[in-house]
């Protein structure tokens, strides 16, 4: 493949190296201040997690603005060599200090392929060889300008990201539409049941509404919980897809393994809330999955999983929060949940009525986001294919 050609980084970008983030503390997110990209914010894959981002309030902060087809890289711990490629897409964003920016030039490549290339096998291979962290990952901005990229001339490079990138926009349409079918679920339950509420219906503890299952933790060896085929969802896992839901994860334990362990299955469409830590956040199962003791599983005492959902998540998350406590880190238990007091309606058929409506904006929603799971499988299967030349364009 006489095409190919090896480049470093730093040959392909406008300054021929990188640049460190500011170092200024977050702030709460205020749309009147910029908002700040940290190590955090990023997922795996590439995206931002947008449920938790903070603000940056600092006179230089305007001079680490991100620019189209720049990409920054994590430097240190345990995320380092995460990426993420800036289109302009995600508004303005200040580059934290534990970023590296590179902006990387268009006269010589094709920005984009470098957001696909950053999460190829080749990539992850170089990350492990030049993690220079004695306990913790450290990838400096000059180790980052000399990583070597096998690329094919520009012709390719514009093909192979036509191709990637038209799966990225499906993955894109699937996501703005399940964000749509949330948000018209949330209206119709606030006109259901806020607009619309009688004056004869029941104010009841939490607590007393719903059956909390608490997490647990394996009993068998590291080996055994890490190779099964039970997904096991853990904090981290829940930040990632707050408000929406998660149909799997990184890590799963097997069913000898759940068998004898203090972990609970839950079924599909219950909701599992961060009890520790990221205290609140909370996701939906699109299918059985187990846990891990930092959480709470949340079933309703009748099938009414959605009515209970947007009761909580909706118009009760900031009581349970405001509610946390902690030396170290902020806690909530079933006293919390005792604390907080609901509106039910009186007449069950009601509820019933509402889950009718809206359970078709929730099976979609599962329809999506297993659609979304296949064209990413898609995509990451192709992507080596094409980088090496395997699959013919």
């Amino acid at each position: 493949m006489t095409e190919w050609k090896e480049y470093k980084l730093g040959e392909i970008t406008i300054e021929g190296k990188g640049s460190y983030g500011i170092a200024a503390p977050a702030v709460d997110f205020d749309i009147n201040k910029y908002t700040y990209l940290r190590i955090t914010d990023i997922n795996d894959d590439g995206t931002i997690n947008k449920n938790s981002l903070k603000s940056v309030d600092d006179i230089n902060a305007s001079n680490y603005l991100l620019k189209p087809n720049d990409i920054v890289f994590a430097r240190t711990g345990a995320s380092v060599g995460r990426s993420y490629f800036y289109d302009g897409k995600d508004g303005a964003l200040v580059y934290a200090g534990f970023l590296i920016k590179f902006s990387l030039n268009p006269d010589k490549v094709n920005p984009k392929i470098l957001k696909y290339y950053t999460h190829s096998q080749s990539y992850y291979d170089w990350i492990v060889s030049v993690d220079n962290g004695a306990t913790r990952g450290n990838i400096n901005a000059q180790t980052y300008a000399s990583m070597p990229i096998i690329l094919p001339e520009r012709k390719r490079q514009d093909e192979i990201v036509s191709i990637l990138s038209s799966l990225d926009d499906k993955i894109d349409l699937l996501h703005r539409e399940n964000k749509t079918l949330e948000a018209m679920a949330e209206t119709l339950f606030r006109q259901w049941f806020i607009e619309e509420a009688k004056e004869d219906w029941e104010e009841n503890p939490l607590g007393k509404c719903i059956k909390l299952v608490g997490g647990g933790t394996p009993k068998t060896s590291e080996e055994r919980f890490w190779n099964g085929n039970v997904f096991w969802l853990s904090g981290g896992d829940i930040a990632n897809n707050h408000k929406s839901f998660v149909s799997s994860s990184e890590k799963s334990i097997s069913e000898d393994g759940l068998n004898n362990s203090s972990a609970k299955l839950l079924p599909e469409n219950a909701m599992v809330i961060s009890a520790r830590g990221t205290v609140g956040k909370y996701c939906l199962l699109s299918k059985p999955m187990a846990f891990s003791q930092s959480n709470y599983g949340i079933l309703p005492i009748y099938n009414d999983c959605y009515f209970f959902t947007y009761l909580l998540v909706a118009y009760h998350i900031d009581e349970l929060q405001s509610a946390a406590y902690g030396s170290v880190f902020d806690t909530i238990t079933t006293k919390t949940f005792e604390g907080v007091s609901v509106l039910i309606p009186k007449e069950t058929s009601y509820i019933v009525e509402f889950e009718k409506m809206i359970e078709p904006y929730f099976s979609k929603m599962k329809q999506n986001n297993k659609q979304i799971q296949t064209l990413i499988q898609q995509r990451d299967s192709l992507l080596p294919k094409l980088m090496s030349g395997e699959v013919k364009i």
